[in-house]
């Protein structure tokens, strides 16, 4: 079952000195994340109110109501913020949220088990699955293709896989 919170961003610390916080968005319109509030930590802290005030690199500048110092912000610095899967957009049939596809049990077309996705990248070219092998050692960087990866079945917690050859 889905959870009822994706992560949709993370704080980088403060921007300034008077309670600004440099924002990092994950959302495929990074100025989206101020529409889903309320936002909240991992330890159930709730930000009602987002306000993004500029672009800077690697993100925003960003007032966040309940954050008012240097100190405040530098202290939630790594924070994972999650907003209420309600609020985001519905996705398309070949559309996946990275957090739908952790721990999915990942095998090639003959049905023999790869392992289960450990987590979701993005390096620019293209999406890849780090997939954690079922007897340990190395994860295996899978290219989030058509191709590669024909099908992905949420609801059935698994994936199916036609990795390139030689890459299992």
């Amino acid at each position: 079952m889905a959870s009822e919170r994706v992560i949709v961003g993370s704080l980088a610390g403060a921007f300034g000195v008077k309670g600004e916080v440099r924002l990092k968005s994950y959302c495929a319109d990074p100025a989206a994340i101020a529409t889903y509030t309320p936002l909240s930590t991992e330890d159930g802290r709730l930000f009602r109110v987002v306000v993004l005030t500029g672009q800077i690199p690697n993100g925003f500048a960003a007032r966040i109501e309940g954050i008012d110092s240097k100190e405040e912000a530098d202290a939630l610095r790594g924070a994972a913020l999650y907003a209420l899967r309600a609020r985001l957009p519905h996705l398309a049939d070949d559309e996946y949220y990275h957090a739908d596809l952790i721990g999915l049990a990942v095998s090639d077309t003959g049905g023999t088990p790869l392992g289960r996705v450990k987590a979701v990248l993005n390096h620019g070219a293209t999406d890849l699955l780090e997939i954690a092998r079922p007897e340990g050692g190395e994860t295996v960087l899978l290219p989030f293709t058509l191709a590669a990866v024909p099908t992905v079945d949420i609801a059935s917690g698994r994936i199916v896989a036609d990795p390139p050859d030689g890459l299992f």
